[in-house]
């Protein structure tokens, strides 16, 4: 049985595609109510409960004030015994936490991999996300079957701690490119372009990445006034991304002087409403007529 900590978004959507793999889970989540509709699963009272019921964990949360809470806080991942256990950390955090955990988890006696992935919802409940393990190589081969369920793409890149700076290193350009798009659309609305033909040529032109081609439409239809889409990834927890980056790179001397302008922008942007919003829709921050709210 395969254990499951958080069914946010991300975790309910690593559930299904496991369930549809044939997996019997063990799940928990602050809310319980967060596991209705999810066939044939245990529904645990506690992440230490997960852990009894499980010989694999993922834990699939949003921040460090949840991993605080899960592995560390009362009924714990780290008040159960974890002897024979493998604990499975998804969420993006910083490597000095990978490596917190780590160290912890084998204290009482279990194995530890962080795991934070590329990708959003869609990916996930169709298995093709980007896997960034760090960790033991051998609790790695030993858990690459389950793990392969989730993934289009699976690489060990070290020990703990080098998962974590992988994926800040592939989220940075990407929340770079958000900023950036919006300061493209000021060259062009500032000066005359239709705002439909201006995000139409920059989707279909070297101006645009993978990602746009499905955000830059929520993107208009912020720009027109009409409210705004749904969040796959909300620009809170780009925020936060940017912030670890930030931290991450003056720790060990490399440049971070483009992701502290996108930080900048992108924080000015939260306190103007976006913090909910999608990360993308970042894009509209300073453009005219711009809605910040579902209609």
């Amino acid at each position: 049985m395969i254990g499951i900590t958080g069914l946010g978004r991300m975790g309910r959507a690593i559930a299904e595609r496991l369930i549809d793999e044939g997996e019997e889970l063990a799940v928990w989540n602050r809310t319980q109510g967060k596991a209705d509709g999810l066939a044939n699963v245990l529904v645990a009272n506690s992440p230490a409960q997960t852990v009894s019921r499980a010989g694999l964990v993922l834990s699939v949360l949003a921040d460090d004030t949840a991993i605080d809470a899960v592995y560390f806080g009362r009924n714990g991942l780290l008040e159960a015994s974890l002897e024979g256990q493998v604990i499975i950390e998804m969420c993006t955090m910083s490597p000095h936490r990978a490596q917190t955990l780590e160290s912890a988890v084998r204290e009482r006696g279990g194995r530890f991999l962080e795991c934070p992935v590329g990708g959003t919802v869609g990916p996930a409940r169709n298995g093709k996300l980007l896997g960034l393990v760090g960790g033991d190589r051998q609790t790695f081969e030993a858990v690459r079957p389950v793990l392969r369920k989730l993934t289009r793409r699976l690489e060990h890149l070290g020990p703990a701690g080098t998962g974590a700076a992988m994926k800040l290193a592939i989220n940075l350009p990407l929340m770079v490119y958000w900023n950036a798009l919006g300061e493209a659309l000021g060259l062009a609305l500032g000066n005359g372009v239709d705002k439909d033909l201006a995000l139409d040529i920059l989707a279909d032109s070297s101006g645009a990445i993978g990602a746009a081609k499905t955000r830059i439409p929520p993107i208009g239809k912020a720009l027109a006034g009409v409210g705004a889409a749904s969040a796959n990834f909300t620009l809170a927890n780009g925020i936060k991304d940017m912030r670890l980056m930030k931290g991450l790179a003056a720790s060990n001397g490399s440049g971070h002087q483009v992701v502290s302008a996108a930080l900048a922008r992108a924080e000015a942007a939260a306190e103007a409403g976006f913090l909910g919003l999608d990360c993308s829709l970042v894009a509209a921050f300073g453009q005219e007529n711009v809605q910040t709210a579902e209609e």
